[in-house]
């Protein structure tokens, strides 16, 4: 059952080898003090992304807890983990933007996304993780995963970044010095502080030095303007549900619920990061199994299913996509409590604070430069996660199975190269490396001579390890991959 836990112990003292298992929990205090540290953990990246990808960062937070208890009830419990905002789809998102796409085409397109990953997740569990290794090999998978980071390097350049350089590097180095000289949960919150830093840092600089004459995003040209605007802060209700998407007297998108529209096109450029979902959320139950000591392996199709289920729901109503995040997997490494009571805590929590509009507004006001100093960290690891895939898993480059037709399919995604069908259709960027990188290796394989193949399989083979290996959660969104230190306890011992 997904609900109803036991007591362990009195609920109130754990020994130094005590381990609290899913279906347990401590007294109600502490269970809601553990719940409010998981919604601390998400936070920051679960409403940093929305805003990036021009979507509404109080309703993506309501309906991470929504789907998070969707997650745990489909999962019957077995598996602990959060549903917070995915990165995966923020190239796609971006691609979509960038050829006039608004935000009822982008969560059309999301909700697409997230019916075909729970469809392919019960596909795994009545027929077995097999058939996803052998369609998606860790050398696929570690490309797709670093042409979609990698792909966003323009979004950073031409968006972001010109905001205001100087907040951006700032807030570029403060994220590196968090996420590497401090350990455990203050480097987990990395991102989180950065954006604290970034946005006070900002109003300081506009007490002392005035307006900034750069690029503005709201008004798409370069304007004299102040980094900081809390003016809808002071105006919202502390309680309501987010607003309608509606249009702006200066005729720009404000975007709050709405409901989706669909397009081919706009489909086609974000299906690939439904492999980069199937990855982590494969590394993530392996993570959680490894801790726990239970073997997850029958719930590994339902975790996936979940997660596409818990993307559908949220972008049916304009919210965001989500994903299982290896940042409270961390929380429960610290803390040895694997209880998913905190987690329905933390969801209840979640849910709370999307419907506090004064919330939302506060998190809209956050600066460019901020996020410009931001993402050049987050895009870049999430690019650098198909490396670490493929690390993880011995793939062999000096095999041309593998280098080839890998090479040209990072090269489409990262370099935008269009494939023009007709006037009306372009396939191009991030769906045109995939395919050309998953039929590619096919291709290969099949054509290449049998010592070849026989090294592809013996080399990085048909198997994804993602959470098995030393300090490794496998999360593609790329956030808790900051932390590289193996702060996992062994519950078995």
């Amino acid at each position: 059952m997904a609900l109803g836990w036991k007591l362990h112990g009195d609920g109130k003292t754990m020994g130094p080898d005590d381990v609290v298992a899913p279906d347990e929990r401590l007294s109600w205090g502490k269970t809601i003090g553990l719940g409010a540290q998981h919604v601390v953990a998400m936070f920051g990246a679960t409403f940093v992304f929305p805003l990036i990808m021009g979507l509404n960062p109080q309703l993506a937070i309501m309906m991470s807890g929504i789907a998070t208890i969707c997650f745990l009830l489909i999962v019957s419990g077995k598996v602990p983990s959060y549903l917070g905002t995915s990165a995966s789809f923020v190239g796609g998102v971006a691609a979509i933007r960038a050829q006039g796409g608004d935000s009822t085409q982008v969560t059309g397109a999301i909700l697409v996304a997230g019916i075909v990953l729970a469809l392919v997740g019960l596909l795994i569990h009545f027929m077995g993780s097999g058939v996803l290794h052998r369609v998606l090999p860790p050398v696929v998978t570690g490309a797709v995963v670093m042409l979609i980071g990698f792909n966003l390097a323009p979004v950073v350049a031409g968006i972001y970044w010109p905001q205001d350089q100087w907040i951006a590097v700032l807030v570029m180095t403060f994220t590196i010095v968090c996420a590497v000289a401090f350990r455990g949960f203050i480097s987990r919150i990395a991102v989180f502080l950065a954006l604290i830093f970034g946005t006070v840092l900002s109003w300081l600089f506009d007490k002392g030095f005035g307006q900034i004459t750069s690029f503005d995003a709201g008004a798409g040209k370069v304007t004299s303007h102040f980094r900081t605007n809390f003016e809808r802060v002071s105006s919202e209700s502390w309680f309501g549900f987010p607003a309608q998407t509606m249009v702006a007297q200066d005729g720009k998108e404000v975007v709050g619920w709405h409901t989706p529209s669909f397009s081919v096109a706009a489909i086609l450029l974000v299906l690939p990061a439904v492999i980069a979902l199937i990855a982590e959320n494969t590394g993530h139950v392996k993570a959680v199994a490894e801790m726990t000591g239970h073997d997850l392996d029958p719930y590994m199709g339902r975790a996936i299913a979940a997660d596409g289920f818990g993307t559908a729901l949220a972008s049916s109503v304009g919210g965001s996509p989500t994903t299982t995040y290896a940042e409270n997997i961390g929380v429960m490494a610290a803390t040895r409590v694997y209880s998913t009571a905190a987690y329905y805590v933390a969801a209840i929590v979640a849910i709370l604070f999307g419907l506090s509009p004064k919330f939302g507004a506060l998190v809209a006001a956050v600066p460019g430069g901020v996020l410009g100093g931001i993402t050049v960290v987050l895009y870049g690891m999430i690019g650098l996660l198909g490396a670490k895939i493929w690390k993880e898993n011995g793939v062999d480059f000096g095999n041309p199975i593998n280098l080839v037709p890998v090479a040209a399919g990072i090269i489409m995604g990262v370099g935008n190269v269009e494939l023009k069908f007709s006037d009306e259709f372009t396939l191009g960027g991030i769906a045109l490396g995939t395919i050309v990188a998953i039929a590619g290796w096919h291709l290969a394989r099949v054509i290449a001579p049998s010592e070849l193949r026989a090294r592809a399989d013996a080399a990085g083979g048909t198997m994804i390890s993602l959470g098995e290996e030393e300090g490794t959660y496998g999360d593609a969104d790329g956030v808790d991959d900051l932390y590289q230190r193996d702060e996992r306890p062994d519950p078995r011992r």
